[in-house]
């Protein structure tokens, strides 16, 4: 299959077979992918990786994702929310330590309440260090009318992730009713679009009952939609979830992880200028996941801020890496695996995604222009 998949690597864009079959390669024809993707990387956004200081500012959900260890259902979660001090500081950490930017993200709520709470703290971060950090915000689906104020406050870029682009897969894993539709999902990534967020979205790889024909759905889904950027990782199972009772059909976890990284290389070569991020959930599977990310495609690095004593309580997933270390010790060492990785970090940058630029036309420099 080997010049196959060299045939299908230089043509300029893929059908759904062709993905399918890129998804099945050995380990010898995924080097092949990997350099490919290596090579689309230095040419496309160079060997510069962005820091986005994370912020689990709380494990309050009101959704019951089948996946999920902070779901709604999961009463062994101690229910935590970050306070604004806390918040602050670990936003000023980002700004003095020259993260450029950083993510807010959060169990799933749409109360006035807490909707109002994270607008005051966009504004608070703005104000504080004077426009200079950017802030990716990930709270799941809202109304138009908290996307624009959260814009507004200061919010530039969304992650939603998907997690299944086939409806069918989508309602195995999740509740099938209005509180969990997939259409009203869509629906709020093309109004992140339109309101003027770089927008981002993915997927779990590996779930029970996917197959390669779900995983190229969403490659295609990806390209279709035109994302900016792109935050996906492997399905790990955690035992206070209704999936965990399907933990028989999984794959290896090793075969889960190079599944996600040929995921994350084939998506790199499709959509040249997006930003993926190499997600907590690679390294949680192999200890040099990140930077095996980063050597396939990946330029987004996510350094934990949230302050160590919450840490615990937001296991969306079993087996969690870095949960004990403070800011400074994250710090160091996903700069040593940057550097090991053979890139470099981009410091004091919002790192925006070049293809949101290349769709606003317009350039993008270290903030907003």
């Amino acid at each position: 299959m080997q010049s196959s998949i060299q045939e299908i690597l230089n043509q300029d864009s893929f059908s759904r077979e062709d993905l399918i079959i890129l998804l099945s390669a050995n380990k010898e024809e995924m080097e092949l992918i990997f350099r490919k993707a290596a090579e689309i990387k230095s040419q496309y956004v160079g060997n510069k990786v962005y820091f986005r200081g994370l912020v689990e500012l709380s494990n309050i959900c009101s959704k019951d994702c089948f996946y999920c260890g902070i779901r709604k259902g999961n009463k062994i979660v101690d229910r935590y929310f970050v306070e604004d001090a806390e918040v602050l500081e670990a936003a000023e950490y980002a700004l003095k330590n020259g993260y450029g930017s950083m993510v807010i993200q959060s169990g799933e709520r749409t109360d006035k309440v807490f909707v109002n709470r994270v607008t005051s703290l966009l504004k608070s971060i703005k104000e504080m260090s004077e426009g200079k950090l950017g802030i990716t915000l990930s709270m799941g689906e809202q109304t138009e009318e908290t996307y624009k104020a959260w814009y507004e406050a200061g919010a530039h870029r969304y992650l939603l992730r998907i997690e299944s682009s086939n409806p069918d897969l989508y309602y195995r894993i999740h509740p099938k009713n209005a509180r969990h539709d997939f259409e009203y999902r869509l629906n709020s990534l093309r109004l992140l679009k339109r309101l003027g967020y770089n927008v981002g979205t993915g997927v779990m790889i590996g779930l029970p009952f996917q197959t390669l024909d779900d995983l190229a759905g969403d490659l295609l889904f990806f390209k279709e939609f035109d994302i900016d950027m792109a935050g996906m990782g492997p399905y790990i199972e955690h035992k206070d979830t209704p999936l965990y009772e399907f933990r028989d059909q999984l794959m290896p976890k090793s075969e889960r992880f190079y599944l996600a990284l040929k995921m994350v290389a084939i998506l790199r070569i499709m959509m040249k200028d997006i930003n993926i991020a190499a997600t907590t959930a690679m390294q949680t599977l192999d200890k040099q996941g990140r930077e095996k990310a980063l050597k396939v495609g990946a330029n987004i690095i996510m350094p934990n801020l949230t302050p160590v004593k919450y840490r615990e309580g937001y296991l969306l997933y079993e087996d969690k890496p870095c949960i004990n270390e403070e800011a400074s010790e994250c710090k160091n060492c996903l700069e040593a695996r940057i550097h090991i990785a053979g890139d470099e970090i981009g410091y004091g940058e919002w790192g925006d995604s070049r293809h949101f630029a290349a769709r606003q036309g317009r350039d993008i420099g270290k903030g907003r222009q």
